[in-house]
């Protein structure tokens, strides 16, 4: 494999400030551009790495810090000791130099990113939604995108996505592996439905998979052996799914207690309508609650916030963005739904906070009164539906999840092993 060392650079695709026209020496026009003597002494020397990463290959470009070029370096391997026999070249050849990596979000997920700051690189993740992009770009290749990730990530463009430690990300397996077996189940049942009144059984009770219904399922008789196959495989599919479910309400007790984020989840379901599951949904999705410097920048990381079509004079907003992560999301505004009626504290609700503070007790009791009062604003003052005022009011409850994550700390991070 052929390489570019920056002590010779060959220009593959420049990127020139545009500056007023002023005589230049004869000698410049062959030589690379770099920045003024200024702008480069302000900040430490950097070589920004972007890397295209596949499963069996990985495309590498350079943008250095003192230069408005970018060079691609090649391709190679898609292992991670591949990445660093590239890293301890690349230093090898510019000491001094800091080296900042940077690759897309993908199915290849953090470890690369992991491993890379365990050597004491530095490294980020690219969300692809957040790459700009030119609408006139119609030609995508693997080694177009490690250079773009390399001069945005030198222009400082690119917005970083929160690496989750490995725990954190184990505890978020168990919560979306729980509830793709959900949507399995809801899936199930609705096929299950449609076969049924496609034959012409129709139940005549008020609600479905109550144990009556069941009761109806085990009585229904199809004409053809073929039929009765199919029906009876639908049904052990939503028993199945039923199972599933089961064991996963077993284990995320018990994942939830072992974990570092325990308290902060002990905390969250003061709230009313936000116990066990809904708290560690929040609290594996959302990750370190601290991060967002405000609740305004939760409330636009969830999508809850209105989106806006203004132009000069005029001001138009619509619905909400629903951006960032659907899960918590979906968690906060079923969570909303409680504070329809009056607040009380129930039974179920004091023995979720004992134990707790007063400021976080304080908190849930002021989350309560607000929504409850901003509902009935919402649904008999300005008269809007009742699934608007839960978005609003599950908007509104982002706020008061985030001021609990500030008060309330974590545990001690655990040593890994080596």
């Amino acid at each position: 494999m052929k390489t570019y060392l920056l002590r010779e650079p060959r220009t593959v695709e420049s990127q020139k400030v545009p500056r007023p026209s002023r005589p230049r020496p004869i000698a410049a026009a062959t030589a690379p551009e770099v920045l003024p003597a200024a702008e480069g002494a302000s900040r430490a020397a950097a070589l920004f790495i972007g890397l295209d990463v596949h499963t069996d290959s990985i495309a590498v470009s350079l943008a250095p810090s003192d230069s408005h070029e970018v060079r691609r370096y090649g391709m190679i391997g898609g292992t991670h000791d591949d990445v660093l026999r590239l890293a301890k070249k690349l230093q090898a050849a510019h000491p001094g130099v800091t080296l900042k990596f940077c690759y897309e979000a993908g199915p290849h997920g953090y470890p690369l990113c992991r491993c890379l700051r365990a050597h004491s690189y530095e490294c980020i993740l690219v969300a692809p939604s957040k790459i700009p992009r030119q609408p006139g770009e119609r030609v995508k290749t693997n080694r177009r995108d490690a250079d773009q990730l390399a001069r945005l990530n030198r222009a400082g463009e690119l917005t970083a996505i929160y690496v989750p430690d490995p725990q954190d990300e184990a505890v978020r397996d168990l919560i979306r592996a729980r509830s793709q077996v959900l949507q399995q189940q809801h899936r199930a049942r609705q096929q299950l439905k449609m076969f049924l009144l496609r034959h012409n059984f129709r139940y005549a009770g008020t609600k479905a998979w109550t144990q009556k219904h069941l009761n109806y399922l085990a009585t229904v008789k199809l004409p053809f052996a073929e039929q009765q196959f199919v029906f009876q495989e639908m049904v052990h599919v939503i028993s199945e799914a039923g199972e599933r479910l089961g064991r996963y309400e077993v284990q995320l007790p018990r994942a939830v207690a072992g974990w570092r984020w325990a308290p902060v989840v002990k905390a969250l379901m003061s709230l009313r309508g936000v116990a066990l599951l809904t708290a560690a949904t929040l609290v594996a999705e959302l990750g370190d609650l601290q991060r967002f410097a405000t609740a305004r920048q939760l409330m636009g990381y969830l999508g809850l916030v209105p989106s806006e079509d203004s132009t000069g004079d005029k001001r138009k907003q619509g619905g909400i963005t629903k951006m960032g992560n659907g899960l918590a999301r979906k968690a906060l505004i079923e969570a909303a739904w409680n504070y329809r009626t009056p607040a009380r504290l129930s039974r179920e609700l004091l023995k979720r906070q004992e134990g707790l503070s007063k400021e976080v007790k304080a908190i849930a009791w002021a989350a309560q009164t607000r929504l409850h009062h901003r509902y009935q604003h919402l649904t008999k003052v300005k008269h809007k539906l009742a699934t608007v005022a839960a978005a609003a009011l599950g908007r509104e409850l982002s706020g008061f999840v985030w001021a609990i994550g500030q008060i309330v700390a974590p545990h001690a991070r655990k040593p890994q092993a080596a």
